[in-house]
């Protein structure tokens, strides 16, 4: 029996998914404008880019209505490639133009402070169990249930304080988790963590990503890509025992391994995002 080509194409696509989504982090720029005269953006555009064949995907971020289909026309002509825009202004636009609309930064989860309750509570034992005990012995005439009654006060208020605090943790480890990850991030692996901090005790290959929306840590030596506040949180921070990314990432704004300043190479550094300056890159055996 002979199968036909199309018959074999038909079997083996029988067996195969037609598709499949996937996470990978992809390396594009956001671009603020704060005019829409395109007289002024050409000129921009003609001192910040040394040629028109740069490729680089840009999403449009504007703080001003724009004629959204001539804006794209000109960046295409400047070699860039507009793949959406930040939501605000041109959605409307942007969905006539098929154009993909992305959010607006995002905001760090609210923290819990497991204390904070545990010691109201505390305070408001502490106020009111001294006072029964006074109470108590004046009643019984000084006949020695001063001592007993603050002996029961003082076992209560840990016993409370205790059972307080166990159930503000359980409430705080619902509403924001760490993760700790021991193994080596290998080359073509992604670490992808949402809802805390990420720690990693050990080091991250060249290839390899290692992703949070809230701070990052490596205690190993770094070479891949380290993202921090990936849901667009402007406080996050990236710390790194021996820092020698390809590319890293605060909040959005990133930096490739060519344009990262030579005197933090290979040394123990602290990386933020400071309105108005971009990265900063601190190192911290200097701090």
């Amino acid at each position: 029996m002979t199968i036909s080509d199309n018959e074999q194409h038909a079997l083996t696509s029988s067996n195969m998914p037609a598709l499949a989504f996937y996470g990978k982090m992809l390396t594009f720029s956001r671009v603020q404008f704060s005019t829409d005269d395109f007289t002024a953006i050409a000129g921009q555009l003609e001192t910040t880019l040394s040629n028109k064949n740069s490729n680089i995907p840009v999403l449009i971020d504007s703080e001003v209505e724009q004629d959204l289909s001539a804006l794209v026309e000109l960046l295409w002509s400047w070699g860039l490639q507009p793949i959406g825009v930040v939501t605000g202004l041109l959605d409307a636009q942007a969905r006539e133009l098929r154009l993909a609309i992305f959010p607006a930064d995002g905001k760090r989860i609210e923290r819990i402070l497991p204390s904070k309750k545990a010691i109201t509570q505390l305070s408001q034992v502490a106020a009111t169990v001294p006072n029964n005990s006074t109470d108590s012995a004046t009643t019984a005439d000084n006949t020695g249930l001063i001592s007993d009654n603050q002996a029961v006060a003082a076992s209560a208020i840990p016993e409370v304080a205790e059972t307080t605090l166990t159930a503000e943790t359980l409430i705080s480890a619902e509403q924001i988790t760490s993760l700790i990850y021991d193994q080596m991030l290998r080359s073509g692996q992604s670490l992808n963590h949402v809802g805390g901090d990420l720690i990693l005790t050990n080091s991250v290959n060249s290839g390899a990503e290692a992703i949070t929306d809230n701070n990052l840590h490596v205690y190993g030596r770094a070479q891949g890509r380290l993202v921090a506040g990936a849901t667009g949180d402007k406080d996050a921070r990236i710390f790194c025992q021996v820092f020698n990314p390809s590319l890293v990432s605060v909040a959005g704004t990133y930096c490739l391994r060519d344009n990262l300043p030579e005197h933090v190479i290979d040394k123990s550094v602290e990386v933020r995002y400071l309105e108005g300056q971009g990265l900063v890159f601190t190192v911290m055996d200097d701090a």
